[in-house]
C-alpha cells in the first residue's frame, strides 16, 4: 500500500496544486464567471483519467498470457519513463508554477470559455493519465489488485485535502524540498516497475534470459509471503530470485537516475563587478 500510497499522493498533489492555482487567482482576480469552465475542465480530466485506468485493467483481462505480458511489461516501461520525466520537470519548474499557469490562464480567458476548459483539462488530465498508468502497472508489479488500489486511493485522498489547506492558506511547506525527497522515493519506486516490466516482456518470450540462471534467489531467506518479503514488493517491488537481466536493469536505471535527480543545480555565476574608473 505503502508505495501505491506515494505515488497517489506525489501525482494527486501536483494536481490539487494546479487546481488551487487556477481557483485563486482567479477568484483574487475578480473572475469568479470563469470558474464553471475551470471545473468543467478538471471534472472531464478526472472522467477520462478514471475511464483510462478501467480500459486497462478490464481490456488487459480479455488477451491471451503472453499478450497480456507484452502489454504489462510494454506500458511499465512507458509508466516508467512518463514517471521520471515528471520528476524531473516538477523539480526544475516547482518554484515557477504558479507564475506560469497564472500567464496560460490570462490567455485563455482572453480567448473564451473553451480556452479555460481545455486549460484547466490538459493541466489535470496529464497528471491524471500518468498516475492512472503508473498505479495500473504498479498494481501490476505486486499482483494484489485490492491494497494497491487502496493505498493510492488513500494518496489522492491526502492530496485532496492538502490542496484545500494550502488554497484555505492553512498549511505551507517548501514545495521545492517536497517535490525533491517524494521525486526521489517515487525513482526507487520506479526503479521496481522497471524490472517487473522487464520480466514480463521476458515471459512473453520479448527479451530473452528468462530461463537462465537467476542472478540470486533468497527466497528461503526473504519469503514471498512473509510480512517483510509482502513490505519489500510493496514498496520497492522486490523480488527474490530476479533474472540476470532485471538486476542490470534495475542498478542501470536507479543509480544515475537518481544521482542525476539529487544532484545540487549550481546557480549561475554572478558577473565580476565592473573595474573602478
Amino acid at each position: 500500500m505503502f508505495g501505491n500510497y506515494l505515488i497517489g499522493l506525489r501525482e494527486g498533489l501536483e494536481a490539487s496544486l494546479v487546481v488551487c492555482i487556477l481557483i485563486a487567482y482567479l477568484v483574487k482576480t475578480g473572475r469568479r464567471e470563469a470558474l464553471p469552465p475551470v471545473w468543467t475542465g478538471v471534472g472531464v480530466a478526472v472522467g477520462l483519467s478514471m475511464a483510462f485506468g478501467a480500459l486497462l485493467t478490464y481490456g488487459s483481462s480479455q488477451l491471451t498470457f503472453k499478450a497480456q505480458e507484452a502489454l504489462g511489461g510494454s506500458l511499465s516501461i512507458i509508466a516508467v519513463g512518463l514517471v521520471t520525466w515528471m520528476v524531473f520537470w516538477m523539480r526544475r519548474t516547482a518554484r515557477h508554477l504558479k507564475a506560469e499557469l497564472h500567464g496560460r490562464l490570462d490567455a485563455a480567458v482572453a480567448t473564451g470559455t473553451l480556452a479555460l476548459v481545455l486549460t484547466a483539462f490538459l493541466a489535470v488530465g496529464r497528471e491524471g493519465l500518468e498516475t492512472a498508468l503508473f498505479i495500473w502497472a504498479a498494481v501490476q508489479a505486486t499482483s494484489d489488485g485490492i491494497r494497491p488500489l487502496v493505498g493510492a486511493a488513500l494518496g489522492l485522498l491526502t492530496a485532496v485535502v492538502l490542496g484545500w489547506l494550502f488554497y484555505r492558506g492553512a498549511l505551507k511547506i517548501n514545495l521545492a524540498k517536497f517535490f525533491t525527497w517524494t521525486g526521489a522515493m517515487l525513482v526507487v519506486v520506479a526503479a521496481g516497475v522497471l524490472a517487473y516490466g522487464v520480466h514480463d516482456l521476458q515471459e512473453a518470450e520479448i527479451l530473452p534470459g528468462l530461463n537462465a540462471k537467476r542472478a540470486f534467489d533468497i527466497s528461503s531467506t526473504i519469503p514471498q509471503d512473509s510480512w517483510y518479503g509482502t513490505l519489500l514488493k510493496g514498496v520497492f517491488n522486490f523480488q527474490p530470485d530476479p533474472t540476470k537481466l532485471q538486476v542490470w536493469v534495475w542498478v542501470l536505471y536507479l543509480v544515475p537516475t537518481l544521482f542525476l535527480f539529487l544532484r545540487q543545480q549550481k546557480a549561475p555565476a554572478k558577473p565580476a563587478p565592473a573595474p573602478a574608473a
